[in-house]
């Protein structure tokens, strides 16, 4: 067990979300090395490491799943080669198609008499490029967490990458997105000792869990959210109560891997 990781710590360092590494176990993609018989936690050996990260930088490059797993099942270099030429001329084809949709509208903007409208800048960012740069930030933020002996300048990245993430999950996200923005940026600030922002950050994420009507595992981490916002206070006896709360809030958490990640988190708080 020693030499196992949980799925929330294994997510955390490849940067792959819980529900994709359960999703590519679907696939038979990525399998757990092992799921306990008793509680149903998958565990991940840490030489499956190199793996995950491996199909995070293939789909960061847009590979299909399907050709990942080809990619993944051979050691023939010659086959692997092939399979990333193959995926380069999909690419090369799709950007050919693009700068023909480019250059046609161009020509339209030329021609009609109906004036422009405000230039576009670099905050005119499609829905699709929101999302994954508030994903890709979030599971940033969460390396920078997992990083022993970080330096102030990591810090202050740390900081204004968690930031970010719930900016543009703002603009793009569900109620649930933006609720795990604010949980952590509560984390951040608490880990920082702050805990002026680690509250403020943790209320907003009840508040925004309970206005929307989310429970289940998010009720759960709000309420270990404001735990560690008071700890990072010294306040002892808000930090009890909250956990009690959070640790009854488990029994509402249907999925027994994220009821894990809430464990594993309580576990750290006096």
């Amino acid at each position: 067990m020693n030499e196992l990781l949980t799925i929330g710590r294994f997510a955390r360092l490849t940067g792959l979300s819980v529900g994709a590494l359960r999703h590519y176990d679907e696939l038979d993609l990525l399998r757990p090395a092992r799921i306990d018989p008793s509680s149903g936690y998958r565990l991940y050996r840490r030489d499956q490491l190199e793996t995950a990260r491996s199909i995070v930088r293939l789909r960061d490059l847009e590979v299909p799943l399907e050709t990942i797993r080809e990619l993944l099942a051979t050691d023939d270099p010659v086959r692997q080669r092939e399979l990333l030429r193959d995926h380069r001329t999909r690419i090369e084809a799709r950007t050919s198609r693009l700068q023909r949709v480019l250059h046609v509208l161009g020509q339209l903007n030329a021609t009609e008499a109906t004036p422009m409208t405000s230039p576009a800048t670099t905050a005119d960012l499609d829905p699709a490029t929101r999302r994954k740069l508030a994903a890709d930030l979030f599971n940033h933020v969460w390396t920078l967490l997992e990083t022993e002996n970080r330096t102030p300048e990591q810090d202050d990245e740390m900081l204004h990458a968690a930031h970010a993430s719930r900016y543009h999950w703002g603009e793009v996200g569900e109620g649930v997105n933006l609720a795990r923005g604010e949980w952590q940026c509560a984390r951040v600030y608490a880990v920082l000792g702050r805990a002026e922002p680690a509250l403020w950050h943790a209320r907003r994420c009840l508040a925004i869990n309970e206005a929307n009507g989310i429970a289940d595992f998010d009720i759960a981490a709000a309420c270990e959210a404001m735990a560690r916002a008071y700890l990072a206070a010294g306040d002892l006896a808000e930090v009890a109560a909250w956990k009690a709360r959070a640790t009854a809030a488990l029994e509402g958490i249907a999925d027994p891997d994220d009821r894990e990640i809430i464990e594993g988190d309580l576990a750290t708080l006096p």
